[in-house]
């Protein structure tokens, strides 16, 4: 799953960003060595940190938390 933050432009304009900054990884709770293990793009020139990327971030880091479903195996009697 690619994972992008949305950066404001001139005027407020919106488009897609490069990375995440430190700010924005810092309030999820990443360090920046676990955000590159984690794939997770990182721009170290942006300093803004905005609420809708932090709520990207969570989401995210949930959706790799969740357990996924582990298939029951058959035992053989013998």
């Amino acid at each position: 799953m690619k994972i992008r933050p949305i950066v404001r432009k001139k005027r407020n304009r919106l488009r897609e960003g490069k990375g995440f900054s430190k700010g924005e990884l810092r309030a999820v709770g990443i360090d920046f060595k676990q955000a590159l293990k984690l794939k997770i793009p990182i721009d170290i020139r942006r300093k803004t940190k905005h609420e809708d990327n932090i709520k990207t971030l969570n989401h995210h880091l949930r959706s790799l938390k969740s357990p996924k479903p582990s298939k029951k195996r058959k035992s053989h009697a013998g």
